[in-house]
């Protein structure tokens, strides 16, 4: 398949995933008011003509139940109060609680109606990442499909659809249009146009993968004949992209040119343009024969992804200009191109390489971790098998006519054991001193900040914050001093700890960033413990590195959960994320992270118990920061 067919398939999906948000305005309106009188009479009813409504006017609805619902002294047993938290929560980004409500809807009975929808919310909360769906998981979307089935639900038709979508993230193109056409039949909304339109756009992708020209005709002239009738623009506008990717496969690339350039003017009309619109229509001016316009676009379509300092580059423009100067015989700019290309490829590798070489490292001590425990466990047993032989021996042998001489060996044998348990007492408690250690070499580097940022409030002259400040910043060093000296502190306390720290951030830097802490009903902040000084590290990494040079406010989340007998604690910002850091802003933070390692290993892993933690760049094309998840041991006190 050559570029264009890979880049349009590549836009087709993307419009195929944001079709609910791009419907016209109107329609909303009207389904809005149809769904609002049903609402009182039928709560499934107004649920399932979801499908027919945009996301804004779903949202609309989502709220004014949720709100309803809410002031009902009835609420921890209405089902519907439930669903509708719960897709509030994925509104608002909050997938875990979104999947906590959805898990205290109860119903009936075990296979009604309202257990089967919390069900299919489950199935599809699982889904959503696009991956590919395990065998596991598709057991349990056949085995609620069969109770559907049996019991003659409305919602059979959404499993239907479940269906569908795992295989299309499976690459079964055959079963997933297959499944999609049974989904269209037992819609009870087929005949309204959203979702007609939806399935058409549907066929054409799967058509499209499949290479079934004759199809990807059919399907794309009927969302067009669809299209013009509702009168939605940007789905006629569509149909054109599709159609360009049918006329570039056909080697009409005249035509592809034509519908390629109405639908990125249209982009552009509405001010929807992206970058894989430039990379389309300057490919499919390469494949007309045209390298100027195919190099301009594709270098418009850099300087717009540029412009997104969070995306990642990609060297798809690169590619397409190395093919546009070679055709007008200018080899040395096609030389840099791929250059370019190279460069932004080797760069992608490295960093996927880096990421398999960590992986490998950790798995490797790990191995190597469990082989000496393994080792030294043998040995022990070897030993003491030994020591029994010879104790036995020493007995049968020499009862009668060395009884002295074994009571002299046995008293010497019980003299070795203790100076082996002193040696044993020597050794913990120097793993106990390291630990304080490791322990403390946090606490220099988080004064040294605080002291630095007292000492840019009072060069700044603010003489009534600088004693706020220091008030402030005694109170919190002399809590640091105090935790110090314990190997553990309460939940309660970190979390005092973490508010003076940033309350004196947030003095230092005003209305730059803002924080939430949260904690599972499930932990008891009194009594959970967690080693001292645990989290400071990255929440410091975040204010002085993340929220650094960033143009908009920064929001920092802290939780604490339980999961699994695991204490999980998530520390979550916005902000510029590690692809950005310096060298040296990434040496300080390796450092803090090996410190925490070591700290771990003392306190947990050395004893065999299971604890880690995980930093990962969510820097992407919508999201921005870093995630840092530390998981232990549940200790109580």
């Amino acid at each position: 398949m050559n570029t264009c067919a890979k880049t349009l398939i590549t836009l087709s999906t993307i419009c195929f995933l944001i079709i609910p948000a791009c419907r016209n305005k109107e329609a909303p309106k009207v389904e809005h008011q149809s769904v609002k009188k049903a609402a009182s009479q039928d709560d499934l009813s107004l649920i399932l003509s979801f499908d027919t409504l945009s996301v804004a006017a779903i949202k609309n609805i989502v709220y004014q139940q949720d709100s309803l619902l809410g002031k009902g002294p009835d609420k921890e047993s209405n089902p519907y109060y439930h669903y509708y938290h719960a897709r509030k929560y994925i509104f608002e980004k909050k997938r875990d609680s979104a999947l906590m409500a959805y898990q205290k809807m109860k119903g009936l009975s075990p296979n009604d109606d309202i257990e089967l929808l919390k069900t299919y919310r489950i199935l599809n909360h699982k889904m959503v990442s696009g991956s590919t769906v395990e065998s596991a998981l598709m057991s349990q979307i056949f085995a609620a499909l069969k109770i559907a089935e049996q019991a003659h639900s409305r919602l059979t038709y959404s499993f239907y659809d479940l269906l569908a979508q795992a295989y299309f993230q499976n690459n079964n193109e055959k079963k997933s249009i297959e499944y999609a056409a049974i989904y269209f039949k037992h819609n009870p909304f087929n005949t309204h146009p959203v979702i007609k339109q939806r399935y058409f756009d549907i066929s054409f992708l799967l058509a499209s993968r499949l290479g079934d020209f004759k199809k990807m005709t059919y399907y794309n002239a009927q969302a067009r004949r669809l299209a013009e009738q509702v009168g939605d623009s940007l789905a006629i506008a569509r149909t054109y992209d599709n159609e360009a990717q049918i006329y570039s496969r056909q080697l009409q690339t005249a035509k592809a040119l034509a519908s390629s350039k109405i639908y990125f003017n249209y982009l552009k009309k509405t001010n929807n343009l992206n970058g894989i619109a430039y990379n389309n229509l300057a490919t499919a001016f390469s494949q007309n024969h045209e390298p100027d316009s195919a190099i301009k676009y594709y270098h418009a379509g850099i300087a717009f992804e540029k412009r997104d300092a969070s995306a990642r580059q990609k060297d798809i423009y690169y590619n397409g200009l190395i093919e546009a100067y070679k055709m007008k015989g200018d080899f040395a700019h096609a030389l840099q191109a791929a250059d370019s290309a190279y460069a932004i490829e080797l760069r992608n590798y490295k960093a996927i390489e880096a990421v398999k070489v960590a992986e490998i490292h950790e798995k490797y001590q790990t191995e190597k971790k469990d082989r000496n425990i393994a080792e030294l466990n043998n040995r022990n047993k070897l030993n003491e098998t030994i020591i029994k032989q010879q104790r036995w021996t020493i007995f049968l042998t020499l009862l009668v006519f060395m009884g002295v001489v074994s009571f002299l060996y046995t008293f010497y044998r019980q003299q070795r054991l203790r100076e082996k348990n002193k040696l044993l007492k020597s050794e913990n408690q120097r793993l106990n001193v390291e630990q304080k250690m490791l322990q403390a070499q946090l606490n220099p580097h988080f004064i040294f900040n605080a002291i630095a940022n007292l000492q840019s409030l009072i060069a700044s002259g603010h003489v009534e914050e600088s004693v706020s400040y220091l008030r402030s910043f005694s109170g919190l060093l002399r809590g640091v001093l105090e935790q110090n000296r314990k190997d553990f502190i309460e939940i309660e306390e970190e979390i005092a700890s973490l508010n003076h720290y940033l309350q004196l951030q947030q003095m230092r830097y005003p209305d730059v960033f803002d924080y939430k802490i949260t904690v599972d009903e499930e932990l008891d902040q009194n009594e959970t413990l967690i080693p001292p000084m645990l989290v400071q590290p990255f929440v410091e990494n975040a204010i002085e590195h993340g929220f650094r040079n960033i143009t908009y406010k920064g929001l920092l989340t802290i939780a604490f959960r339980k999961k699994n007998d695991l204490l999980v604690i998530e520390i979550d910002d916005n902000g510029s994320g590690l692809t950005k850091k310096t060298t040296e802003d990434q040496k300080k933070q390796s450092l803090a992270q090996v410190i925490l390692k070591e700290r771990i290993d003392l306190l947990f892993t050395a004893k065999g118990q299971k604890a880690e933690f995980k930093v990962k760049d969510k820097g992407g094309d919508t999201a921005t920061g870093v995630f840092a998840e530390i998981l232990i041991p549940i200790i109580n006190d």
